[in-house]
């Protein structure tokens, strides 16, 4: 080989070696999801330690605030004066009377209350439409614990056609009001009944008449039987009482009785109210 070629072999190789060392290296590839996914687990990791020291705040200190509980205060109630409504003597619910008439209503009450009814006790009227009812009107005798009475008073349909309802009640003797009963009636022109039935009772043990005198409000005929507290039942067939005018006719029964004890005699009107009417009360020693 001649020297020149050496020369230029030699200096192609020098130079060759030369940019082999100056070139740079082939650089490194940069993915961009390795850069945001150390964004978002460097954010993560902040977000942990923010929770982190949220839950591990103690609770506060005040307790929240509890509604009282309601105890009712307690109810007492007498057991004095008590009333049990029995039925309608007469002039039941829905009656009808002509405009002004005039008519007593009667209730049976049992006392069952601890305490007597004296006569000190009223019954006075408490609302609705009074009907020329007199109030106060004391009860007419004492009623023992148990025992019922008879109250009425005397009323008068009013002047205009219509529905009336009458409140009242009984008052003892210190002004305390009980036992709640009404009348309710109608005013316009009536159907023919029979208003009202006043019983009483004359003989002794071993013989009593019961007589009952019948009210009605206009003409009609009445039939009738008798029912007694023995539980006889009364297969006579009475005679019809007729009525020409409005007005009242009486009827009587007997009861041959030895039974000591109380006893009782009621009558019912079969035609036209059919409904039971009075209470005659008496007793054998």
């Amino acid at each position: 080989m001649s020297k020149n070629l050496k020369f230029f072999f030699l200096l192609s190789l020098l130079t060759l070696i030369i940019f082999a060392c100056s070139l740079p290296s082939n650089p490194q590839k940069t993915d961009p999801n390795i850069v945001f996914t150390a964004a978002a687990q460097t954010a993560s990791v902040q977000l942990t330690e923010a929770v982190s020291k949220t839950v591990t705040q103690p609770p506060p200190s005040t307790q929240p605030t509890l509604l009282p509980s309601f105890t009712p205060a307690p109810t007492t109630e007498s057991n004095c004066d008590k009333a049990k409504f029995v039925k309608d003597v007469t002039v039941p619910d829905g009656t009808v009377f002509s405009p002004g008439e005039s008519f007593t209503k009667t209730w049976r009450v049992k006392n069952i209350g601890t305490c007597t009814w004296t006569t000190g006790y009223t019954l006075i009227f408490n609302g609705g439409s009074q009907m020329g009812g007199v109030s106060p009107t004391l009860l007419t005798g004492n009623v023992s614990p148990g025992e019922t009475i008879d109250i009425s008073v005397n009323l008068a349909a009013p002047a205009t056609t219509g529905d009336y309802l009458g409140n009242w009640q009984i008052q003892n003797d210190s002004g305390e009001l009980f036992a709640k009963i009404y009348v309710l009636i109608q005013v316009g022109t009536p159907c023919f009944a029979v208003t009202s039935v006043n019983l009483s009772v004359s003989g002794s043990c071993g013989h009593f008449v019961i007589t009952a005198h019948i009210t009605t409000n206009g003409a009609g005929e009445v039939t009738y039987k008798w029912k007694r507290s023995d539980g006889g039942i009364d297969t006579t067939n009475h005679p019809t009482l007729i009525y020409t005018s409005a007005g009242t006719q009486s009827v009587s029964t007997d009861w041959h009785l030895n039974a000591a004890g109380s006893h009782w005699m009621d009558i019912y009107i079969d035609a036209p109210n059919h409904q039971q009417f009075g209470r005659a009360d008496f007793s054998c020693p």
